[in-house]
C-alpha cells in the first residue's frame, strides 16, 4: 500500500518575527580558595528564554484576536483599536510585531491556511485506491469549510480586495502547486487502473472540489432564503456532501460510472 501524505490548501502568508538577542557567555570566576564559581552573567540565558516565551504568547494573543475581528468586521472594519482591545495589548505592540494592519492581516491569512494545511497533513491517501482517496479529499475540503466559518469569511474579505494580500505571500504558488499535484497523483493512479478518464486536468478537478465546498458555505444564508430551505440543517448538509462526491466521481470516472453501486461498498461513504 502506498500512502500519500499531503497538504491541500490555499496560499498562506509567512511572517518572520526577528528580535535582537543578546549573546550570553558563561564563564568561571576564580575564588580565594582556588575553586571557581559561575559568573552571574550566565543567568541571562534563562531570562532571555522567559522574554521570548512572553513575546510568543503576546503575538499569539494578537493573532487570535485579529482572526476573530477581521472575520467579523472585514479588513476595513477590523481596526487596530478593536484588535488591541480584544487581545488585551497596547496598539504599539501590534505595530512592533506585525509592522502594520496589512502585515497583521497577511499573518491572519497565513494562520488560517496553516490550520488547514496541518489538518490535511494528517490524511493518509492510498494511491492504490484512487477512488476512495479522492472521495476522502472531497470530504475533507467540504468539512473544513463547514467547521471553520471564519476561514470562509476571511476568504470572502480577501476576494473583495481582489487577492492583493495573498499575492504578497511568497509561498502561495508553491502551496497551490502542491495541492494540485496531489490530485494529479490520484488521477494518474486511476487512469493507470482504467478507472479514471485520461483527458482531465488536475487543476480543474481541484477547483471543482474547492468551489462546491466553498460556495455552499459562503452562500448558505442567501440560498436558504432564496430556495426556501434551510441549507444548514445536518441532513441537508450531509446530502450536499454526498452530491459533491457523486459529482466528482462521475466527472473523473470512465463511463459508465455507477455511483450507487460504488457507494454500497465504499468505506468513505459507509463511514458517514
Amino acid at each position: 500500500m502506498k500512502d500519500l501524505h499531503y497538504s491541500l490548501a490555499l496560499p498562506r502568508a509567512a511572517q518572520v518575527d526577528v528580535q535582537p538577542t543578546k549573546l550570553s557567555i558563561a564563564y568561571s570566576v576564580p575564588t580565594s580558595s582556588g575553586s571557581t564559581r559561575p559568573s552571574k552573567k550566565s543567568s541571562a540565558a534563562p531570562k532571555n528564554g522567559v522574554r521570548e516565551a512572553a513575546a510568543s504568547a503576546t503575538k499569539g494573543r494578537i493573532l487570535k484576536a485579529a482572526t476573530k475581528v477581521f472575520a467579523k468586521h472585514g479588513y476595513d472594519g477590523g481596526s487596530i483599536e478593536k484588535i488591541a482591545k480584544a487581545a488585551g495589548v497596547f496598539d504599539r505592540m501590534i505595530y512592533y510585531y506585525y509592522g502594520s494592519k496589512e502585515g497583521l492581516f497577511i499573518a491572519v491569512l497565513e494562520g488560517v491556511y496553516k490550520q488547514m494545511d496541518e489538518a490535511e497533513s494528517e490524511l493518509q491517501l492510498d494511491l492504490e485506491q484512487p477512488v476512495e482517496a479522492l472521495l476522502t479529499v472531497v470530504r475533507f475540503v467540504r468539512n473544513h469549510y463547514r467547521k471553520h466559518p471564519e476561514f470562509v469569511r476571511l476568504l470572502n474579505t480577501e476576494n473583495l480586495h481582489k487577492g492583493k494580500h495573498i499575492s504578497k505571500f511568497p509561498e502561495s504558488q508553491r502551496l497551490s502547486s502542491t495541492a494540485v499535484s496531489v490530485v494529479d497523483a490520484l488521477l494518474m493512479s486511476g487512469v493507470q487502473q482504467g478507472l479514471f478518464r485520461a483527458d482531465l486536468r488536475a487543476r480543474d478537478v481541484y477547483v471543482m472540489i474547492a468551489a462546491m465546498g466553498f460556495f455552499y458555505e459562503s452562500n448558505r444564508y442567501t440560498l436558504s432564503a432564496f430556495l426556501g430551505e434551510a441549507l444548514d440543517r445536518p441532513e441537508t448538509s450531509a446530502d450536499w456532501e454526498r452530491f459533491m462526491m457523486e459529482a466528482v466521481f462521475r466527472m473523473v470516472s470512465v463511463p459508465p460510472a455507477d455511483f450507487a453501486a460504488m457507494a454500497r461498498s465504499s468505506p468513505v461513504l459507509l463511514a458517514r
